[in-house]
């Protein structure tokens, strides 16, 4: 009985050969690779990795697929071999977060000198703008704290771009003096 397979079915043994027991496998594919990437996106809930996982179940499936005890039963095995290895997926991404964030530098909390240094920082740096001219002081308002770009500046005071170049200079050099 040499490339013969006996297969349990209903109490008979049917002999198969090896070929028709890969031709089975071929033929229950897409169901099978269907219900691989259920069982594996039940547990990941991601796409992708439920593919990837179903995919390695698979050929994992077809490389035991002649050491199965009962090939009949290739469905249930299949099963299992998809839940574990997507939780050992997932165990893994779980292990991979906690090192990058281990990894991570943790920012240290300022001490109270260090606020209260920036408070007053900010408290003089509120009162030097105050100070500008208001030519100024509103590129200065327009530009670096509220974020707009100097030709956006140069729409919304209607003046030439170059103009709000040289007075956002002058207020950086004033507000530079002011602070130091």
């Amino acid at each position: 009985m040499d490339g013969l397979i006996a297969l349990p079915q209903d109490n008979l043994v049917i002999a198969t050969t090896a070929a028709d027991l890969e031709a089975e496998f071929e033929r229950s594919l897409p169901d099978s690779s269907l219900l691989a990437f259920r069982v594996a996106f039940s547990v990941l809930r991601q796409r992708e990795d439920a593919e990837d996982v179903a995919q390695e179940a698979l050929s994992r499936a077809c490389l035991k697929l002649h050491s199965l005890r009962n090939p009949e039963r290739l469905r249930s095995w299949l099963v299992r071999v998809s839940f574990r290895l997507a939780l050992d997926h997932r165990r893994g991404q779980i292990r991979r977060q906690r090192r990058e964030q281990a990894a991570a530098p943790v920012p240290r909390p300022p001490d109270a000198g260090q606020e209260a240094a920036a408070l007053e920082f900010r408290e003089r740096l509120s009162k030097a703008i105050e100070e500008l001219p208001e030519k100024l002081r509103r590129v200065v308002l327009l530009a670096p704290i509220q974020g707009h770009d100097l030709s956006e500046v140069a729409r919304l005071t209607r003046l030439p771009e170059g103009t709000v170049k040289s007075r956002l200079f002058l207020a950086r050099k004033r507000l530079a003096e002011k602070l130091l």
